[in-house]
């Protein structure tokens, strides 16, 4: 069974001093259960949501602590080092060298050659309850677009989107789906001429690449499900202290969505219905 290029976990660095009014900020907005995970030396917080573990929540270290709030994506590896090995001769660059998360597995932090940060992450199967490991060989757990509170979507906003699709098709055996002219697409800032890429993966899309529009350098975006409608958790974003970017906006499947910010800076995404 291999696990590689699967989307398997999203982890927000937020700025010092503001991990538990952040946990807080999500559990409001998606339903998240956040407590901190126990490890020594390391403030290092689980949300969890219908059971699942989604995503973890820190803050950078001393010498880290100018680095703004952001989202960062990790999508599962055969084999860590492997994979790290595999970016840096594709042209990426690694930003941690792989380690060992005990208990979890094997991850490193890695950027494509346009720039975009993303996570890799080798899990560990002997370490897993019997139903996570099932989970995880389906391809399941954080990332489910079935479930609210879990990872929906993932996009990616490139300087070169044909360059950024041949360095994770290549590392993570990506193919293309469904092609959408950006003139066609309500949330474009693109322009028209652009093309708003569906990638998918063992035969579901699980993400999309575009250009990088009015983003101000190439990023990975997650998007989450949520149960309630768009325009209520709107509101609820902006009750909660954060911002509403773009949206509501109405896009195939159909589902409604909405780019806001949290408090302290980080930018995601969320999908659900309108009413």
């Amino acid at each position: 069974m291999s696990f590689q290029g699967n989307p398997c976990w999203y982890e927000l660095t937020t700025s010092q001093g503001d991990l538990k009014v952040a946990g807080e900020f999500y559990a409001r907005v998606l339903g998240w259960a956040v407590q901190d995970s126990g490890m020594p030396d390391f403030a290092y917080h689980l949300a969890t949501s219908g059971g699942d573990m989604v995503a973890g929540l820190t803050e950078p270290p001393g010498e880290g602590a100018q680095r703004p709030p952001m989202w960062l994506i990790y999508f599962a590896a055969d084999d860590a080092d492997a994979t790290a090995r595999q970016v840096a001769g594709r042209g990426g660059s690694i930003l941690s060298e792989p380690a060992d998360i005990p208990g979890t597995g094997r991850y490193a932090v890695a950027a494509d050659p346009q720039g975009a940060a993303f996570g890799i992450l080798q899990p560990d199967m002997g370490q897993m309850a019997d139903a996570d490991r099932a989970k995880a060989e389906r391809g399941e757990g954080a990332f489910d677009p079935q479930k609210p509170g879990h990872g929906n979507w993932n996009e990616l906003m490139s300087t070169d989107p044909e360059a950024g699709y041949a360095f994770y098709s290549a590392l993570f055996g990506w193919t293309k789906g469904e092609a959408m002219p950006m003139d066609e697409c309500p949330d474009a800032s693109e322009g028209p001429g652009g093309t708003y890429q569906m990638i998918r993966h063992k035969g579901a899309d699980i993400g999309a690449i575009m250009g990088l529009g009015d983003a101000p350098h190439p990023n990975w975006l997650p998007y989450f499900g949520v149960e309630a409608p768009v325009s209520e958790v709107i509101e609820t974003i902006r009750a909660a202290g954060g911002h509403v970017q773009i949206g509501p906006i109405e896009v195939p499947g159909p589902a409604w969505i909405a780019v806001g910010s949290d408090p302290q800076g980080a930018w995601f995404a969320v999908v659900g219905p309108r009413q």
